[in-house]
């Protein structure tokens, strides 16, 4: 039947939701820097799987969003994920983050999708995808600045969509741009990606598998005086 539990941890919003074919039951979500996803995410699954009657037994896979995101919240979801498929016995499902972001906003033929993340400073994860949501420029992590996206910028309607958006908007004011600032990656939109996948056999190594963390993490310690 398809009943799959979807995961998303790699921003602020904790996420998750239960589909069957790729048609949302239910999902439980919260935005908000205020908790770590550590309280909340197991809370979230137990309370999606009560309101969809369903038992954890009836999972026939788990899809967790890969990253790139904070390496704390994909660490998280990673680790529950895997948890859950090694105790049932299922398939782990990884879904792009950017990608589900990207599959948040519609857009014309001559139009093109930037998901951006921010990572701190002027810094920003990012990808490019055209409507179909075929990625036509790969994943990184760059310091954007004047001369950023302008292969894009100079040719085609863009939409700028994420967290890290409001960075570039302060570069790029322009007409042909569009912003949506208040995009967050969702459990919502993670369904129909994974059970395309699903469907497909795509499954990950639960053993070996590890988030999209794109750039070293950093561990910010405060200097100790002498």
């Amino acid at each position: 039947m398809g009943i799959l539990l979807n995961l998303e941890t790699s921003s602020t919003n904790c996420s998750v939701c239960v589909a069957k074919n790729g048609e949302i039951l239910t999902i439980k979500e919260l935005n908000s820097a205020n908790y770590s996803h550590a309280e909340k995410l197991h809370i979230f699954i137990e309370e999606v799987m009560q309101e969809a009657s369903l038992k954890m037994e009836d999972l026939e896979a788990v899809a967790v969003s890969k990253g790139p995101g904070s390496y704390t919240g994909l660490r998280i979801g990673v680790s529950a994920a895997k948890g859950l498929c090694y105790a049932l016995g299922i398939p782990l499902i990884s879904v792009s983050t950017l990608k589900s972001m990207a599959s948040q906003v519609k857009i014309k033929n001559d139009e093109v999708l930037i998901p951006v993340l921010d990572a701190r400073r002027m810094e920003v994860y990012s990808s490019v995808f055209d409507a179909e949501l075929n990625e036509v420029r790969e994943t990184k992590a760059e310091i954007i600045d004047e001369h950023s996206f302008q292969e894009y910028i100079n040719t085609k309607h863009i939409h700028f969509l994420g967290s890290g958006a409001e960075k570039i908007k302060e570069l790029f004011p322009l007409e042909t741009i569009s912003y949506h600032c208040e995009v967050v990656p969702s459990a919502k939109e993670m369904a129909s990606i994974s059970s395309d996948k699903f469907n497909d056999s795509d499954f990950e190594d639960v053993a070996y598998f590890e988030p999209y963390y794109l750039k070293d993490f950093v561990l910010q310690t405060k200097k100790v005086k002498s």
